[in-house]
């Protein structure tokens, strides 16, 4: 991972660690945000602005492709740089998680 988008994704926002996370499975922006929603018991809803900006920079920074279009919208899905910045921000969340239990992050 080079240090650009080290330094613009780690940490990462929470809107873009949930968008990122969706599109392990070839996603819409309107999926992604539905599922959220689901996910976070409507604690977080993604508006459409912030959606598609982020999808628009993560696409255009190597995340994200697009994958397929089904019913006039465009499927997105992570790529392999995409999954490391995952990665990444999963062991960040499980080191603060652990530390804040008074515990050790061995990761």
């Amino acid at each position: 991972m080079d240090n650009r988008i080290e330094r613009v994704y780690v940490p990462m926002t929470e809107t873009g660690f949930y968008i990122l996370y969706c599109l392990q499975t070839p996603q819409h922006g309107y999926g992604i945000a539905r599922q959220v929603e689901w996910m976070t018991n409507g604690e977080l809803a993604i508006g459409a602005g912030t959606m598609y900006g982020t999808l628009s920079k993560m696409e255009k920074d190597g995340l994200i492709v697009f994958d397929h279009e089904e019913e006039k919208r465009r499927l997105y899905r992570i790529t392999e740089l995409g999954e490391e910045v995952l990665d990444r921000e999963i062991r960040r969340i499980e080191r603060l998680y652990l530390n804040s239990r008074g515990e050790k992050y061995d990761g």
